[in-house]
Order: structure tokens, then C-alpha cells, then sequence
């Protein structure tokens, strides 16, 4: 067992009363579509309305006294500062939590609704990172970071360990991929579990950094443009120890553009009846991308996150 694994289940039994075990869904639908076994890890019903919650809780239950009492800081795209608002409200710490200009609606309220104090600033993921680093320093506040974080990526790997106990028979993975803590998580468990299990990294093509980043061999610096998939967009700090994570996990990454990203997720919500994020939407479409790949298989794509604005949902449905 790999030491992010071990970390995974250690973290898996310390977060167990904040965060919701999340159903494992098999879908008719989709698996008569890919004459497959489909089935959906529903992160998208956290508390939160995304998998973050996880590496939030686990991170901030390991803060010392003193660390606790100086405050946090995080930076996010969303669902990274609404995790972090909603776990240091349970655990009675303050914080500030800076988020891109361009963050949706839902997701800065969602934060505002956990007593977050929201502040903007860059244009970028990475630029927001490393303002929110330089900040807390500054003030000698905690900095948590959205994925370069062990006790993170631990977090987010106990939704790893809930998959391989729900399904012990797993063949394939689908996640989506940003900074790359989920999958370094999960994909760690997972082939702690079976190093067979073939685990994919989904990337939109707006913005597929560690994809291009990892056939280079080094962390690149490269632009975004938008995408559907927010959650996901953005650069990857310099050094991040999720980059040879992912070398060592991630099997092969699928990149999908923007019209496959809307169909993926116009077909997900009729088909299962849940509004979903396009990060989320992302996983599922490189999932149909696949589909010859991943025929009668066991297949789980997990279903990161569910928080999306009204106005980019009616985008996405076609009746804006």
C-alpha cells in the first residue's frame, strides 16, 4: 500500500462525521449506452455540492492549536473556498478565501453562505494561489492550498477508499483533473487496490495544463481559455507534488472540447435527472470519448461537483 493510500484510509476514519459517505450509482442508462457497467460516485451531494469537502476537512482537523487560532487562507475557483468556509465554520476558525474575478455567482455565494469572507483577485487560478500564499504569510495566517497539499490529496483520496468499498470489482476511473488532487488521491488508492484498475485523467482542452504538462515531463506555464469546466481551469504551481502523483497514477489523459463537455452533461441530467458542474460534465465526457475502451467493464466516473450558475446552466441546456 502506497503511503497516499494509507494516508487516504487514516484520513477516511478522521473526517467520517463531516463529510457525507456519498452513493455509488449504477446507471441503466449509460451502461446500456456503452454496454458497460456505469457507475456515478455522486460527490455532487456533499454538503458542499462537490468532492472538496473531503481534503478541506482532513487538512484542517490536523492544524495544531496555534495554527488553528492564527486563522486560514485559501484560494479557489469555488469549491475550494466553499469546503474550506464550510469546515472552518464547523471547527470555529476564521479565514479568508480569495477567488478568481471571473468565479461564478453560485459558487461565491455558496462560500458567503458558510461565513466565508470572500476577496477577488487575477484572472487565473495560479495567480490567485500564489497571491492567497503571499497573503497569508504576510499575516501569519495558515495557507490551504486547493491540491499541493499531502494532508489534501489524503482527504480527497477517502472518496478512493468509499469507491473500492463499494465497488471491490473496478476496472476503469474516470476524473476530472485541475490541479490534480482528486485523481492523486483516488488514483492512489486505486491502484494501492488493484494496479490494474486503468484510471483516466479528463481535462477540457480550454485548459488541459497537467495533461500537456506531463507529456513535456515538467510543470508547463501555460495560458487558459474559458471553459465550461471552471472548477478545473487554471495553471499548476510550480513544484506541485501532485505532478509526479499523476505521473505515477493517471494510466492516460483524455481531453475533451467544449461542445462534448455541454452534450456530456445535457445527457447526464436527462438521463439521471441531477444538474451538474462542468467539471463533472468533463469526466463524462471523456467517458463516452472512451466508450469502445471501456466496454463491459466496471466503470466509476466520479461526479465532482454539482455547484453551477443559472445563467451558465441555460447555456448549457440551450434556452438562454
Amino acid at each position: 500500500m502506497s503511503v497516499t493510500s494509507a494516508n487516504a484510509e487514516a484520513a477516511a476514519a478522521r473526517i467520517a462525521g463531516y463529510v457525507e459517505r456519498t452513493e455509488l450509482r449504477r446507471s441503466a442508462r449509460f451502461s446500456d449506452e456503452l454496454a458497460a457497467e456505469i457507475y456515478f460516485k455522486l460527490e455532487n451531494h456533499q454538503a458542499t455540492g462537490s468532492f472538496k469537502l473531503r481534503g478541506a476537512s482532513n487538512k484542517l482537523m490536523l492544524l495544531t492549536d496555534r495554527e488553528r487560532a492564527s486563522g486560514c487562507v485559501a484560494a479557489s475557483s469555488g469549491n475550494h473556498g466553499a469546503a474550506v468556509a464550510c469546515a472552518m465554520q464547523k471547527l470555529d476558525i476564521r479565514g479568508v478565501i480569495f477567488v478568481p474575478e471571473q468565479t461564478s455567482a453560485a459558487k461565491v455565494d455558496k462560500i458567503k453562505s458558510y461565513g466565508g469572507d470572500v476577496r477577488y483577485f487575477g484572472t487565473d487560478g495560479l495567480d490567485t494561489e500564489q497571491h492567497a500564499r503571499d497573503y497569508a504569510v504576510k499575516q501569519g495566517m495558515c495557507y490551504l492550498s486547493p491540491y499541493n497539499d499531502e494532508d489534501v490529496i489524503a482527504g480527497q483520496g477517502t472518496c478512493g477508499i468509499e469507491i473500492v468499498e463499494q465497488l471491490p470489482a473496478i476496472d476503469a476511473a474516470f476524473i476530472a483533473v485541475g490541479g490534480g488532487g482528486l485523481v492523486a488521491g483516488v488514483g492512489s488508492v486505486l491502484k494501492a487496490h488493484n494496479p490494474a484498475v486503468q484510471v483516466y485523467g479528463c481535462q477540457p482542452k480550454a485548459s488541459a495544463i497537467m495533461a500537456h504538462s506531463i507529456e513535456a515531463g515538467e510543470i508547463l506555464d501555460l495560458p487558459s481559455d474559458v471553459t465550461l469546466s471552471d472548477g478545473t481551469a487554471g495553471g499548476i504551481e510550480a513544484g506541485a507534488i501532485t505532478f509526479p502523483l499523476n505521473q505515477a497514477v493517471v494510466d492516460e489523459f483524455v481531453i475533451v472540447d467544449e461542445e462534448q463537455i455541454a452534450a456530456a452533461m445535457r445527457l447526464y441530467m436527462e438521463a439521471e435527472g441531477q444538474v451538474i458542474e462542468g467539471a463533472a460534465g468533463v469526466a463524462v465526457a471523456a467517458m463516452l470519448a472512451r466508450r469502445e475502451e471501456v466496454a463491459e467493464k466496471n466503470v466509476v466516473t466520479i461526479i465532482c461537483g454539482g455547484n453551477i450558475s443559472d445563467e451558465v446552466l441555460a447555456s448549457v441546456r440551450g434556452t438562454k
